[in-house]
């Protein structure tokens, strides 16, 4: 703990809870008629993580939901991020803590509620994925949904949303393509950060989430890291990371490596984009990304 903070809030050091392992027996609870063992403690994103069984150095997942929330395993010695992200602990088990990077996006599957909510382009969400596909690609049009500022590695207060390169030809298809695009560019930009903190280069990403689902998003966000994305037959990782360690804990499972075996894949997503495409496309990300940063800020004196 830190006793400056401590002494700042005037919170006194015994009040604290004692600091646990993330994978033990702490006591019981009889809420639901019999005595159970409560065996599991993680945050919700390090519980993804282990949920995706990413146990050693340099595996990552993402996770899509409202916003995106990647994680990478960085070993058992905490990395100071040089790139604007936060180093945490990922779990302690069995004495060993184990560390990761971390790097969240505000807005993800937000701006497809948006789509659907503020401009009716959409009815559902289940609709956007079809709509994408109407169009061959974005047509020039880049949509940045820093609708509340821009999260890692950027951390822009003062950045806002932006749609730009619309021209007469420009469908409702090509905004709905340029919103999925557009979190898989901010997903890139934090995985880069975290590549060259960690000086580990990516082997494939995991992902879960709602948005997971999206096929178009999947495949886009594959070509544009230049790496498999691999999708698990169970996408609620957050739950089953929690259940993992509950489960180890109570020696329902013996060991991470037999947890592992539990790990099966949905969908494995080939990168397939050419280099020339990639550049072109990640080129105009970084020119609108550049005229959406501290517009809230650009007209104060």
């Amino acid at each position: 703990m830190d006793d400056e903070l401590l002494r700042l809030f005037g919170v006194p050091r015994a009040v604290l809870p004692e600091v646990r392992s993330s994978s033990e027996v702490y006591g019981e609870t009889n809420l639901f008629g019999g005595a159970i063992p409560i065996a599991g403690i993680a945050g919700d994103q390090q519980a993804a993580l282990f949920g995706q069984v990413c146990t050693r150095p340099g595996m990552v997942k993402n996770t899509y939901g409202t916003g995106c929330f990647m994680l990478m395993h960085t070993g058992s010695k905490p990395i100071a991020s040089k790139n604007n992200l936060l180093t945490t602990v990922a779990w302690t088990i069995g004495g060993r803590t184990e560390y990761a990077l971390e790097g969240s996006i505000f807005i993800a599957g937000a701006v497809v509620q948006w789509l659907r909510d503020g401009l009716g382009i959409i009815k559902s969400s289940a609709e956007m994925e079809a709509l994408a596909l109407q169009a061959p690609d974005n047509g020039g049009v880049y949509l940045v949904p820093a609708f509340a500022g821009l999260g890692a590695p950027h951390w822009d207060a003062c950045a806002r949303g932006l749609i730009i390169g619309l021209t007469r030809g420009t469908t409702r298809a090509h905004i709905a393509r340029a919103a999925l695009e557009g979190i898989a560019f901010q997903v890139a930009d934090v995985l880069h950060a975290m590549e060259s903190d960690a000086g580990i280069r990516l082997a494939e990403l995991r992902v879960d989430g709602g948005a997971s689902v999206n096929n178009l998003l999947m495949q886009f966000q594959a070509g544009l890291l230049r790496v498999p994305v691999v999708r698990p037959r169970v996408t609620e990782t957050t739950a089953l990371g929690a259940a993992y360690l509950a489960g180890l804990g109570v020696g329902f499972w013996k060991s991470q490596r037999e947890i592992a075996a539990q790990w099966k894949t949905d969908r494995r997503f080939v990168a397939g984009m050419k280099p020339a495409m990639r550049e072109k496309l990640v080129a105009g990300w970084t020119r609108a990304l550049a005229r959406a940063k501290n517009w809230g800020g650009s007209n104060k004196s």
